[in-house]
């Protein structure tokens, strides 16, 4: 990891991580279809907007710190949950199951809260989005979404690792269950009953035990909000919305200035396509951590997430003004 200064610059004071701001505001804002998205908002824009996009799976709650970080540097930060997902509802009759028919129904919901978000105020807008949030603006970009100023993909789910099995071996597997039928079941199980079981998810996602904590704290204090495995459909869609992406014409013709970070250590998407993707956007600046970051890179032990929040800030400051 270089440029070590970056790693404390810009550290924000502590807060509690398991409860909510004082001050922000919490509702729900409904797609056009009217499905009710969970939205919530924090900080006055005396800095300019932000919008921030979780990952599959991913609630809110766990992006708080990140949340509260940007609205103390003047940013009126807006984040949602996806639909199917976290406070936004469910799209099978399993509570634990992540499904969506199509991922043009993720693309719709965020065109149309961008424009909600955009229309809302004046300055400048910055979006910053994890993992499959990151698939889901530089698609939105590569399909003609209206740009912010600035825009920051972290661990963007841009392929997946598919790892032991080859990507075409995937697919076919996906293909077939979707086929039998078992498009909205659970692609795989997500075994959490056991301390052993626990730190192996925990040490795909971050090597901090604390902030992994937080997640399993909310999900069992809130347990509307819980998500587990996604559904088959969920997996087919992902492994063709990121085949058609990554090959596409659409990734040429973004302009919009961009930070990408991504680690080499990844094991839930596809480091080696992030690299061929990020080469294809004009301008776009790629920052790759070693072993020292696992996928949540936001949510990573500090020497890594402060380093990784001041290179957004640096970026921020330099192109969304």
């Amino acid at each position: 990891m270089d440029s070590p200064d970056f790693q404390f610059a810009h550290a924000a004071l502590p807060i509690d991580r398991r409860a909510w701001p004082v001050g922000g505001r919490l509702d729900y804002w409904h797609a056009a279809d009217g499905w009710a998205i969970r939205r919530y908002r924090l900080g006055d824009g005396a800095r300019g907007r932000m919008l921030v996009l979780g990952g599959r799976g991913d609630m809110i709650e766990k992006y708080l710190e990140v949340i509260h970080h940007w609205a103390m540097r003047g940013w009126a930060v807006t984040s949602f949950d996806w639909r199917g997902q976290g406070g936004s509802g469910r799209l099978t009759d399993d509570p634990l199951c992540g499904h969506i028919d199509d991922f043009a129904d993720y693309i719709a919901d965020l065109k149309d809260i961008a424009d909600d978000w955009r229309n809302a105020g004046d300055g400048p807008t910055a979006i910053v989005a994890h993992s499959m949030g990151g698939h889901m603006l530089v698609r939105a970009l590569a399909e003609g979404m209206p740009p912010p100023d600035a825009a920051v993909a972290v661990a963007p789910m841009l392929g997946l690792h598919s790892a032991p099995l080859p990507r075409w071996l995937a697919v076919a597997i996906a293909r077939v269950m979707v086929a039998r039928g078992h498009d909205k079941k659970r692609a795989w199980t997500q075994k959490e009953h056991s301390e052993r079981l626990r730190r192996l998810r925990q040490k795909r996602l971050t090597h901090d035990p604390d902030r992994y904590a937080d997640e399993l704290w909310w999900r069992d204090h809130s347990r509307e909000i819980a998500l587990g495995p996604p559904s088959w459909n969920w997996v087919l869609q992902a492994l063709e919305s990121t085949r058609a992406l990554a090959e596409g014409p659409g990734v040429a013709q973004i302009a919009t200035p961009m930070l990408i970070l991504a680690t080499s250590a990844d094991q839930l998407v596809s480091t080696p396509v992030i690299r061929q993707v990020a080469a294809r956007i004009a301008g776009a600046r790629l920052h790759v951590y070693g072993s020292e970051a696992a996928h949540e890179i936001l949510r990573e032990l500090d020497p890594v997430r402060l380093d990784a929040l001041g290179r957004i800030d640096a970026f921020l400051d330099e192109n969304a003004r």
